[in-house]
């Protein structure tokens, strides 16, 4: 780990995985194009879930970069990766459980998904959130979800639609799993942390 923190914080890989990252968060916006259309004005802002968790590490890579901490946004990064990562990952897995088959574009989701969750995990020793930033992101989070599920505003996958109370529960507790990663990395008193340099 000595190794790879070096490298990680190094100005052309923050650069780079800025480039990805936007990359990647465009190409999410456009995959909720045709949800978004019918999407009522007032749940815009909480249907694009993982372009958005990528949108927020966008904006932790561009204070990296300017090296600055903005402690909220992290807070709200490193949350909605690891839960929008994993529930991805989950969800396409579920799919090909049902459909029996798997496109290439499923593949890409997964591993692009289990990469923004990776991602937010290893850059948390740079973080440096406090307890009111992570309480603003669990109200963000766990609203998110209501909206969702009481909504009906999640992800559309037409093949699951039968196991939507199941995928919610599933939610909320991938919620709670990751404040409690978020809490565990950055605010516990014996937390790994390092600095920008």
């Amino acid at each position: 780990m000595n190794r790879i923190y070096p490298l990680l914080a190094h100005r052309s890989f923050l650069i780079l995985l800025l480039i990805i990252n936007i990359a990647g968060t465009i190409y999410g916006y456009m995959w909720y194009g045709w949800q978004l259309k019918e999407t009522p004005a007032s749940f815009l802002l909480f249907v694009p879930d993982s372009p958005t968790a990528s949108l927020f590490f966008v904006f932790v890579l561009i204070a990296f970069l300017l090296r600055k901490n903005w402690p909220l946004i992290e807070s709200l990064a490193i949350v909605t990766l690891v839960k929008y990562g994993i529930w991805a990952v989950v969800m396409n897995l579920l799919v090909f459980a049902v459909q029996k088959e798997m496109d290439w574009t499923s593949w890409m989701l997964i591993f692009s998904h289990f990469a923004m969750a990776v991602q937010g995990v290893l850059y948390a020793p740079f973080y440096r959130y406090k307890w009111w930033h992570l309480i603003v992101t669990a109200i963000w989070t766990l609203h998110n979800d209501v909206i969702d599920y009481v909504f009906f505003m999640m992800p559309r996958y037409h093949m699951l639609n039968e196991f939507t109370p199941q995928i919610g529960y599933f939610t909320f507790w991938l919620s709670i799993i990751s404040l409690a990663i978020a809490y565990y990395f950055v605010i516990r008193s014996k937390r790994f942390k390092l600095d920008l340099k």
